[in-house]
């Protein structure tokens, strides 16, 4: 049987949540029903919709609220909030937005306008979620953050070695992304790009961060790696004549890291760095370092 997408319909007036209900049924939708926001929170613990249509003013905790509750859980960041309301006013609008949502529908509801607003938001989300898999498929270790170190999504590869480095967060992966993220993380101002430092693993590993980029104001690109040193040195040191301190030279090399970096990493001057990549350069019968470097991505890869 193919499964139906999850409509969680948040309302205190039986009226709008029977309508609703009727609507979105016919419509093929599973529909949950929630009476106050704090009933709607509830539900969500239990079971996890596909998106929400939600009542902005209601006795209690109120709309707007109950979505900003909802979008500090990274499992459910990516569930879109529609908002219900008989406030015109751009500032209530605003504050809809503001909350998390992703559209807003005007009271009294158009059930058809309802029906085709909640068709659309779920496509767009499916196409995202779709997005994360695939990459995930083709080993894009990808992940986002925000400027306070907080995961918002994460392909599932990335998510299981970012457990793996994150020992105070969560280690059951049905808790999802809640409380994970990313380890010795400073938070960021505006504009300003993060400090990544490794973390090491208790097997061997070490665990490696990367800026990618920026895609929005408030969410970074990382993309996360873990490799052990020990295995790729031995790998280089036995298919291209190195020493083991050139071997480590060339591993940071072709990591992208600079001449201060590997200075840094591996405890010596970067006056050293530059003496062991001259002996690299000339055993390997190269003449720079992006040379260096791809000759060592092409060796590990094939090993």
């Amino acid at each position: 049987m193919e499964r139906r997408d999850i409509v969680l319909v948040v309302d205190d007036a039986p009226g709008t949540l029977g309508l609703l209900n009727d609507t979105l049924e016919g419509a093929g939708y599973m529909v949950l029903v929630a009476q106050s926001a704090a009933a709607a929170m509830t539900v969500i613990e239990r079971i996890t919709p596909d998106i929400v249509l939600m009542d902005a003013v209601m006795p209690g905790m109120d709309g707007f609220e109950a979505c900003r509750r909802m979008k500090r859980d990274a499992a459910l960041i990516s569930v879109p909030v529609i908002f219900m309301t008989g406030l015109t006013e751009s500032e209530d609008v605003v504050r809809g937005f503001d909350a998390g949502g992703v559209d807003y529908v005007i009271k009294p509801v158009v059930p058809d306008e309802v029906v085709a607003r909640i068709s659309a938001h779920l496509a767009n989300a499916r196409l995202t979620r779709s997005a994360h898999a695939a990459l995930d498929v083709a080993g894009r270790y990808l992940l986002a953050v925000d400027r306070e170190g907080a995961v918002l999504w994460a392909t599932p590869q990335a998510a299981a070695l970012l457990r793996d480095a994150n020992p105070s967060g969560p280690e059951d992966e049905e808790a999802g992304l809640t409380g994970l993220r990313i380890p010795n993380w400073a938070p960021l101002a505006a504009g300003e790009a993060p400090r990544l430092a490794p973390v090491a693993l208790a097997d061997g590993r070490r665990v490696e961060f990367q800026h990618v980029g920026q895609i929005e104001a408030d969410e970074l690109l990382l993309r996360i790696s873990a490799a052990d040193p020990g295995r790729e040195e031995a790998v280089l040191r036995e298919r291209l004549g190195l020493t083991a301190r050139e071997a480590e030279v060339l591993l940071w090399l072709g990591r992208g890291k600079s001449n201060r970096d590997i200075a840094e990493i591996l405890v010596m001057s970067p006056r050293t760095v530059n003496k062991h990549l001259e002996g690299i350069f000339s055993k390997l019968g190269v003449e720079n370092r992006a040379s260096a470097a791809a000759l060592a991505v092409r060796v590990l890869g094939g090993g």
